[in-house]
């Protein structure tokens, strides 16, 4: 009950959010949602058109293609929860600026610290790099990484997919890791591998890591 009430206080802050420029363009807020005791949390980059019009993050094609790959590895959008780095629409879904992602940061930062997911799947450069800040997607994804007190699997974005049959091919056979990937911090966890107070800089890369 403290993790929803924290969770719906966070949405009502981003609902009347004017932290930044963002505010004065977008339609609607996007602050998240999903299972909130979700083992997994995914985190895109900004929400688009058809987010900026309901309000709810990845519903157009990008969420159309996510479901599905949930589908693929036996899950459901109602069994994990969903986010962005960014809570509104940046004009003509330009890339968000330094200053913006920073604005949005204490918002996603609380979330996830309410939510306690096992794994973040980052969709996407900019969802990555706001964990890896020095990270490239065309290296690191697909790769689980201990970043601080999260793991953290970087995969390309589902709107990159759409554009591009090479990264939808990539994407696929990242997602099919997941659920070997959860085990595999299952184990962990079950060995000891507490949360550490390392900062976000302080990370451990499991790149070996192979669910194929």
């Amino acid at each position: 009950m403290q993790k929803k009430i924290i969770l719906d206080q966070i949405e009502k802050n981003v609902l009347v959010c004017k932290n930044c420029r963002l505010c004065e363009t977008a339609l609607k807020a996007v602050p998240g949602e999903g299972n909130i005791n979700a083992d997994i949390v995914f985190i895109g980059e900004a929400p688009g058109a058809n987010e900026d019009k309901t309000g709810r993050p990845f519903v157009g094609r990008a969420g159309q293609l996510l479901e599905k790959l949930l589908g693929e590895i036996g899950m459901k959008r109602e069994d994990v929860w969903i986010g962005n780095i960014i809570k509104h629409r940046p004009p003509k879904n330009r890339d968000p600026m330094p200053d913006e992602i920073e604005a949005c940061q204490p918002y996603l930062k609380l979330q996830l610290e309410a939510i306690q997911p096992k794994l973040i799947v980052t969709l996407g450069r900019f969802a990555m790099n706001y964990f890896h800040k020095q990270g490239k997607i065309t290296n690191d994804h697909g790769t689980l990484k201990k970043i601080g007190k999260y793991y953290i699997f970087p995969v390309y974005h589902p709107a990159a997919a759409l554009r591009n049959g090479k990264f939808a091919d990539v994407l696929h056979a990242d997602f099919v890791k997941i659920p070997k990937v959860i085990k595999f911090i299952e184990m962990r966890e079950s060995e000891g591998d507490a949360d550490t107070d390392s900062t976000p800089e302080d990370e451990t890369q499991l790149g070996l890591f192979n669910a194929y």
